[in-house]
């Protein structure tokens, strides 16, 4: 299977893309981008994909339509899906999310797959935070967690 690459430049910092051709399958932060071969070729996705996040981060776009397609568990798979449910400005904790799932004892695994979601912004892991909603762990960094947010409308002290 041909993998694509691209990048884009948003105010959280250079994100690295990455397609093949059924759908996007990795977006990485500044900070994780080693991974990302130093060619770029890109596809339609990937533009597509670019169209979004820019239109996101000017504040025109609150859902994403691109095609994913993410490789995890199947538990990874049910979390990744429950995080696409949660509400554009809203946050939930990972508890909730627990329970969304049907595994309401499951909080610290959820977290585990939270963690692992290989497609950050457009599944959105920054949305995710402590049931004492302190922010928690986010792969870009707090400072991205927080940017985010504030992206979406939420103020946070």
């Amino acid at each position: 299977m041909t993998l694509f690459f691209d990048t884009l430049i948003t105010p959280v910092g250079t994100l690295s893309l990455e397609a093949d051709e059924t759908g996007l399958t990795a977006i990485r932060f500044p900070r994780r981008a080693q991974h990302t071969p130093k060619s770029s070729i890109t596809h339609a996705l990937l533009t597509e994909a670019k169209r979004e996040l820019q239109a996101y981060f000017e504040g025109r776009l609150t859902a994403f339509s691109v095609p994913l397609n993410w490789r995890g568990t199947s538990f990874q798979d049910t979390v990744w899906r429950a995080l696409m449910d949660i509400p554009y400005g809203e946050t939930v904790s990972y508890g909730d999310i627990a329970k969304a799932i049907g595994r309401p004892k499951s909080a610290r695994p959820v977290g585990g797959a939270v963690g692992r979601n290989p497609l950050p912004i457009i599944v959105p892991c920054h949305r995710v935070i402590g049931s004492d909603r302190s922010l928690t762990g986010f792969t870009g960094g707090i400072e991205i967690k927080v940017a985010l947010l504030e992206q979406e409308g939420l103020h946070l002290q």
